[in-house]
């Protein structure tokens, strides 16, 4: 059985892409795309990993990887941010914050898999 993963994302061509890419690698894909309940929803689905888009509606990513960090339930989960902006202050903000790893827009089928592989194996 496949890996279960919660994508956090509010493009409809990324959520699609990304949907593609893990369910044809065997993972069971749940997405989300609105910011303001997605800690509700990390903890009633509680996926194996969590892809964290930085800019949602209603809430920021970096609120929501705070918020699953301070919660016992969800502190070691692992947690890939994605965003458009590749500055050094958003991955030095993501780190500080707890995110597992960060990744830039636009990215490589191969390099989402990679990394997400990575999480599930740590």
């Amino acid at each position: 059985m496949g890996k279960h993963i919660l994508v956090i994302e509010d493009e409809p061509n990324i959520i699609e892409a990304i949907r593609f890419i893990l369910s044809r690698d065997g993972w069971k894909v749940d997405i989300h795309s609105n910011g303001e309940d997605a800690v509700e929803v990390v903890q009633r689905i509680a996926p194996d990993v969590l892809m964290l888009d930085v800019m949602l509606p209603n809430k920021s990513g970096y609120d929501i990887l705070q918020e699953l960090r301070a919660d016992e339930r969800s502190a070691h989960l692992p947690i890939l941010m994605l965003t458009a902006r590749g500055q050094n202050k958003d991955r030095e903000m993501a780190e500080r914050f707890g995110a597992s790893l960060f990744m830039t827009k636009p990215f490589s089928n191969a390099e989402v898999l990679q990394s997400l592989h990575s999480l599930v194996q740590a």
